[in-house]
C-alpha cells in the first residue's frame, strides 16, 4: 500500500499538477491539506475520474483537509471525536476514514503565528486535542496513519539552520512537546526512523528569496504510523520534484509505501 500526504496550499490553484502527480505516483491513498475550498467546491468529479473517492472537510477559506483513496473510505469523522470537542477550534484542520483497512487522518495543524500569542497557544491545544482524538477513536495496536502539515520541525536537524529560527514559532520546546504526546499514543515518525541521521530532509520552502534552490527549508510535514504499519515500511521518499516547476505549492508531499495487507 502507498500513502501520501500533500499541503497543496490552494487545491483550486494546483489541481491540474495535482492530477497529474495522482497519476504518476498512483497512492491508494493520498492526504492532502489546506484546501481552502468549501466541501461544496471540492473537484471530485475529477478524482473520481483518476479511481479516487474523496471526503473533503472545508469552508472555503484558508484550510481545507481531504483524504482521497483508491482502496475504500468509510466511517468519515470530520473534525474531533472527542466528547464536547473543539469541532469548531479546529477550523475544519482533521478528517478521518478508513480505507484499505488503514485508519486514515489528514491534518493540518495551526501555524501558531508568534510565540506566547493566542494562536501560539491554540496551537498547542490543537495539538494535544489531536491526541485526545487518538486516544478517543484509534487503537495504537491497529493499523493507524496520521499525515500532514504539522508546522513543528520535530529536531533541529530538521531545519536548515537552527540559529535562524531561534524565538520562532515551529521549533519551540513546548511545540515540540506537544508534538511528543501525539508520538506517545503509539505513533512513528516513518522518514526519520527510515533516516535517523539525515540532514537537508525537507518539506517546506518559503516562497521568497529563492529559499528552496538555496535549500533553506524545513521538515514540518510529517507521516505518522502506528509499529503495524511502522514496521512494514519499504520506502519513503521526500517528492522534491513536485516543488519546481510552475506555480508549485510551497510543501511536497510526502510518499510512503508499506508492505502491508489488512
Amino acid at each position: 500500500m502507498r500513502i501520501a500526504t500533500w499541503n497543496v496550499n490552494s487545491m483550486k490553484a494546483r489541481l491540474d499538477r495535482v492530477e497529474e502527480w495522482l497519476a504518476q505516483v498512483a497512492p491508494e491513498v493520498c492526504c492532502f491539506q489546506e484546501t481552502k475550498l468549501a466541501d461544496a467546491a471540492f473537484p471530485s468529479e475529477r478524482f473520481s475520474k483518476l479511481g479516487y473517492e474523496v471526503a473533503h472537510h472545508g469552508d472555503g477559506r484558508w484550510n481545507g483537509v481531504a483524504i482521497a483513496s483508491r482502496v475504500g473510505l468509510e466511517d468519515v469523522v470530520r473534525g474531533f471525536a472527542v466528547p464536547g470537542g473543539p469541532d469548531e477550534a479546529a477550523e475544519r484542520r482533521l478528517i478521518s476514514a478508513s480505507c484499505g483497512g488503514v485508519r486514515v487522518m489528514s491534518v493540518y495543524v495551526p501555524n501558531g503565528r508568534s510565540v506566547g500569542s493566542e494562536h501560539f497557544q491554540a496551537k498547542l491545544a490543537f495539538l494535544h486535542d489531536l491526541r485526545l482524538h487518538l486516544d478517543t477513536s484509534c487503537d495504537p495496536g491497529e493499523a493507524v496513519m496520521v499525515c500532514g502539515d504539522f508546522n513543528v520541525a520535530p529536531q533541529d536537524i530538521d531545519v536548515f539552520d537552527p540559529a535562524f529560527f531561534v524565538g520562532a514559532t515551529h521549533v519551540t520546546p513546548e511545540e515540540r512537546a506537544a508534538l511528543a504526546e501525539v508520538l506517545g499514543f503509539g505513533l512513528v515518525d516513518v522518514l526519520r526512523a527510515c533516516y535517523p541521521d539525515t540532514p537537508r530532509l525537507f518539506t517546506w520552502w518559503d516562497y521568497r528569496a529563492g529559499d528552496f534552490h538555496s535549500g533553506r527549508g524545513m521538515r514540518i510535514d510529517l507521516a505518522l504510523a502506528t509499529r503495524v504499519l511502522a514496521d512494514k515500511v519499504s520506502f519513503v521518499l521526500i517528492d522534491r520534484n513536485a516543488r519546481k516547476g510552475k506555480l508549485p505549492s510551497d510543501h511536497a508531499p510526502i510518499v510512503v509505501d508499506f508492505a502491508y495487507s489488512p
